[in-house]
């Protein structure tokens, strides 16, 4: 009888701390597209798009995903999020001109500093607002 009632109580905890998660397709709040716009600024291969999906888990948003339509660019795939805070939009696209490129965009003091991974070039980049300060070519 124990072993049930642990195995009950178990079952319920675990139910009432089971989070909701929805997604709704909006328009980027102001401090999303302040973001976007300082990132665009300086990197303008990061798309500035004011529509975005943000995801919600009890009223809080947890991630934003911003979605493009391919079929009249140049990318294979093009994926841009936002972190909750504001502060930081990671970036993955791909084309067979520029291979798979992916990395960050972190806004620090006002400054937008980028790390950037391209596997067709096998090169890390590190760039702070536009210009590049570090590129190291890996073996």
């Amino acid at each position: 009888m124990k072993n049930y009632i642990l195995l009950f109580t178990l079952i319920f905890t675990t139910i009432s701390f089971a989070q909701t998660i929805v997604s709704k397709k909006e328009d980027a709040n102001p401090e999303q597209y302040a973001l976007l716009q300082k990132v665009n600024q300086y990197y303008p291969d990061i798309t500035l798009n004011k529509t975005v999906t943000n995801f919600y888990a009890d009223g809080n948003i947890i991630d934003t995903h911003q979605e493009f339509d391919l079929a009249t660019s140049k990318f294979s795939t093009y994926k841009i999020g936002l972190e909750p805070d504001n502060k930081k939009l990671l970036f993955e696209y791909s084309s067979d001109e520029t291979g798979k490129v992916f990395g960050d965009v972190t806004i620090f003091k006002g400054n937008a500093l980028r790390t950037t991974f391209s596997e067709k070039n096998n090169e890390i980049n590190v760039s702070l607002n536009g210009k590049s300060v570090y590129t190291k070519k890996l073996k």
